[in-house]
């Protein structure tokens, strides 16, 4: 039976994205792809017409798993308690623990990693970076709406704003971490985010 070449494709891929992560999209040539990967140029070429492409596929599949996580936690938050602040509360609570697993060398997001060098990517790329911080925020705000229909925020607030904080936690943890080298700062930080949330909505 032939092979389909999905691992050698994952592989390339998982080569590339480590290279996008720890020195940009412009840091990471074809050339230094292939040779990590141990393929040939055919190989490279057979997968992926041009390193455009291969950007293209990179973020595709992070939002892809991406997409899957948020889905996975809201999941299981919603089946663990039934009160929507402490679903928001475990939701936040199984990515601080995700985090606190994650070592050095820490992964960084591909989402920052893009967006610094936004001007040599495809604006159809890019779009799939926007699409995904638009998944978050109006996931996140129909919660923190959720949340709020039953306990009234402490001090006023603006609920888009509460999920854009949320949001920019999530984000920032990812940059702090990577650019201090200190993987537990992620983690720190989605517990601080936590502890705001509990004083913003507990009554």
């Amino acid at each position: 039976m032939p092979r389909d070449g999905t691992a050698t494709r994952n592989k390339i891929m998982d080569v590339a994205q480590d290279m996008v992560l720890d020195v940009g999209l412009a840091g990471t040539s074809v050339e230094k792809v292939i040779d990590r990967a141990g393929v040939t140029k055919g190989t490279f070429f057979y997968h992926f017409k041009t390193k455009h492409d291969l950007a293209a596929a990179l973020i595709e599949r992070y939002a892809d798993q991406d997409e899957h996580h948020f889905g996975d936690a809201m999941a299981k938050a919603e089946q663990l308690a039934r009160d929507p602040l402490q679903q928001l509360l475990i939701f936040v609570g199984l990515f601080i623990e995700m985090t606190e697993q994650l070592e050095e060398p820490f992964p960084g997001c591909l989402y920052a990693s893009y967006c610094y060098q936004s001007g040599a990517i495809s604006a159809q790329t890019m779009a799939q970076v926007e699409r995904m911080m638009h998944f978050w925020r109006e996931r996140l705000s129909a919660k923190v709406r959720a949340v709020a229909a039953e306990y009234p925020p402490r001090i006023p607030v603006e609920l888009g704003h509460v999920a854009d904080h949320v949001l920019t936690t999530f984000e920032g943890a990812f940059i702090l971490a990577k650019v201090m080298n200190e993987p537990k700062l992620a983690s720190e930080q989605l517990v601080q985010c936590r502890n705001y949330l509990e004083l913003l909505f507990t009554p």
